[in-house]
């Protein structure tokens, strides 16, 4: 299959335009978001899984922008929640609650709550539609469990509360490049890139 000219990303989330282009650095096609492609939809993500909802947001944008979308889901699992939020990761609390209100609610529900028990993993889908139409997800996780306050500045989302064992700091404590290879969408995002070099003639 012929190069592609760009890979529309559908998302309009700027910090994750930006990690994902940190991401993909050194691949040799641009990667855009919906909104530099000139897309303005609203994708009701109504899946079962992180794995559904990518693929809804990637076929409504390729149906629109064809050539080669990528779409990503992910979300925070908290195993003492029953793996609340889960996919409504972003939805938790409503769309117009800050993340810092989220995250205060999520360390107030696990009051009480010790260490080991307070394992979570964040996930995240990806999938890809190439230019003959023809579709490819995969999945990373990122274990780890969540803190007790909010702790550093260089994330997003839930980053303040998720601590990654490996380094005993939060995703927002750590540096960017860190960060992008220990995360799930690090590893899905280098998993797609591997399908796509499959697919695509370099």
């Amino acid at each position: 299959m012929n190069k592609p000219e760009r890979i529309v990303f559908a998302t309009g989330n700027k910090d994750k335009v930006r990690e994902i282009q940190e991401i993909m650095e050194g691949f040799d096609i641009p990667v855009i978001s919906m909104k530099e492609a000139g897309i303005d939809i609203d994708v009701e993500e109504n899946g079962k899984t992180f794995e559904e909802n990518a693929l809804i947001k990637a076929k409504a944008v390729w149906d629109i922008s064809g050539g080669l979308v990528l779409s990503d889901d992910s979300g925070l699992e908290i195993d003492a929640l029953n793996k609340e939020p889960g996919i409504l990761s972003a939805r938790y609390l409503g769309h117009d609650t800050s993340y810092h209100e989220k995250n205060a609610n999520l360390i107030e529900r696990l009051n009480g709550v010790p260490d080991e028990k307070r394992t979570a993993r964040f996930v995240c889908a990806v999938a890809a539609i190439f230019p003959d139409g023809s579709e490819k997800v995969v999945r990373g996780v990122m274990e780890g469990r969540i803190g007790y306050e909010e702790k550093g500045e260089n994330g997003f989302g839930y980053d303040p509360i998720f601590i990654l064992p490996k380094y005993e700091k939060t995703t927002a404590e750590l540096p960017a490049e860190v960060k992008n290879e220990e995360s799930h969408r690090g590893k899905a995002l280098r998993m797609i890139r591997e399908e796509i070099g499959k697919v695509i003639e370099f």
